[in-house]
C-alpha cells in the first residue's frame, strides 16, 4: 500500500512539475534589439521616450541635469540638453509635446525628501543649455515622502501623473491639472499598480497605461486602474525604461553602458485590450461642441477564459505548458488505477 501511495502522489504531482516547467521557458514575450547606445556617457538609462524618429534618455541618479536624444536608426546620440547643474535623484522622463520632455526628480530611497520636483525640458538634435530658463515644478505627497521612478502623462490632457516604488504595491499619484510653478503642487491618489515599479507610459489613445518592474510589466486601465494582464519581459541587466511611440510601438532599456532597446512584441491578449478603437460611425451621437462625448470609454478588464489560442498568457506566462502537464497527468492517473484492478 505505501508503494501504492508514493505512485499515487507522483501521478497527482507530475502535470504541475510539468506544467510549471515548461511555463518557465516561454514566459517572455518575444523582442527584438530596436538599437544599441552608442554614446559611452549613457551607463544607466532609467527612462525613456520615443517619438519622431527619435529616442530620449537620462541617467539614473548621480548624473548631472542632463538629456539624451538619440537617433533611433543609429543608437548615436544628436544631441544633449543641460538644464540643471546638481539635480537630486532624476530618475524618469515622459512626454511633454513636440520638442519637449517632462524629466522627473523623484528619486528618493530613504524616503526623506519634503518634496520631489518635474522640469519640462527642450530636446531635439542639436547640443543646448538652457540652465536658468527652464521651470520647475514642487510636487508634495499627501501622506509623507516615498520613492518613485515612474512619470506618465495622459495624452489627451496632458496632466502628470507619478506611480511610487513601493515594495508591497505602488500608489498612482495625480499631479493638479494645472501646475502652479510658485506653490507646492499636491498630490492626489486614485488608485494602485504593480510594486517596484521602474517606469510607465500610456498608449497614444489614452486609454491604457503600462507600468513595469525589473523583470514585468503590468497594463491597466485609465482611468479606472483596471489590470488588463501582467507579462513578462525579456531580460535585462537591470529593466528601468519603457515607453509606447506614436504607433504604438513598446520599447523598454536598461541600466548599463552601450545596453540595448529592445522593441517588445505583446502577448495577444494584451495586444488586443490596448489596439486603437475604430474611429466613431457617422452616425454617432455625439454632441457637437462637447469634446466629452467623443472620448472613448476605459475599457473594462478582459474575460479570463483564453481557451482556443495558444498563444496567449495566464498570469503572464503561456497557457499550452499547464495543458500538457494536466493531459500528462490524467493519461498516467487512469494506468495506474488500471494497473491496480484485481485480475480475474
Amino acid at each position: 500500500m505505501r508503494r501504492v501511495g508514493r505512485l499515487l502522489a507522483a501521478a497527482v504531482a507530475l502535470p504541475f512539475v510539468v506544467g510549471i516547467a515548461a511555463a518557465g521557458a516561454t514566459s517572455a514575450p518575444r523582442a527584438t534589439v530596436e538599437l544599441t547606445f552608442a554614446d559611452p556617457a549613457i551607463v544607466e538609462s532609467s527612462g525613456l521616450v520615443a517619438r519622431d524618429g527619435l529616442v530620449v534618455t537620462v541617467n539614473d541618479s548621480g548624473d548631472t541635469g542632463r538629456v539624451f536624444t538619440v537617433d533611433r536608426g543609429t543608437g548615436e546620440t544628436v544631441g544633449v540638453t543641460t538644464w540643471a547643474d546638481d539635480p537630486e535623484d532624476v530618475e524618469a522622463v515622459a512626454p511633454a509635446g513636440p520638442g519637449e520632455v517632462w524629466v522627473a526628480d523623484t528619486g528618493d530611497n530613504g524616503e526623506k525628501r519634503a518634496s520631489v520636483s518635474v522640469t519640462r525640458v527642450p530636446v531635439g538634435r542639436g547640443d543646448r543649455d538652457v540652465r536658468g530658463e527652464v521651470t520647475s515644478y514642487e510636487l508634495v505627497y499627501p501622506d509623507g515622502p516615498h520613492d518613485a521612478e515612474t512619470l506618465v502623462v495622459e495624452p489627451r490632457t496632458g496632466r502628470l501623473a507619478i506611480v511610487t516604488k513601493g515594495v508591497f504595491g505602488g500608489i498612482v499619484m495625480l499631479a493638479p491639472a494645472r501646475l502652479d510653478a510658485d506653490a507646492p503642487n499636491r498630490l492626489q491618489p486614485i488608485g494602485n499598480a504593480r510594486a517596484i515599479a521602474t517606469d510607465g507610459a500610456f498608449w497614444p489613445d489614452g486609454r491604457h497605461v503600462v507600468v513595469r518592474g525589473y523583470s514585468s510589466a503590468a497594463v491597466y486601465t485609465w482611468p479606472g486602474l483596471e489590470l488588463v494582464d501582467r507579462f513578462d519581459l525579456p531580460d535585462q541587466m537591470q529593466g528601468e525604461g519603457i515607453t509606447v511611440d506614436e504607433d504604438g510601438v513598446v520599447l523598454i532599456s536598461s541600466e548599463g553602458a552601450q545596453s540595448e532597446v529592445l522593441r517588445v512584441r505583446l502577448p495577444r491578449r494584451v495586444a488586443r485590450a490596448v489596439a486603437p478603437l475604430p474611429p466613431p460611425s457617422p452616425t454617432s451621437s455625439a454632441v457637437p461642441g462637447d469634446p466629452s462625448s467623443t472620448l472613448p470609454a476605459a475599457e473594462p478588464t478582459p474575460d479570463p477564459d483564453i481557451s482556443g489560442d495558444p498563444d496567449e498568457l495566464v498570469g503572464g506566462r503561456s497557457a499550452w505548458p499547464y495543458a500538457v502537464g494536466l493531459g500528462f497527468g490524467v493519461v498516467m492517473l487512469g494506468l495506474l488505477v488500471r494497473s491496480l484492478r484485481p485480475r480475474g
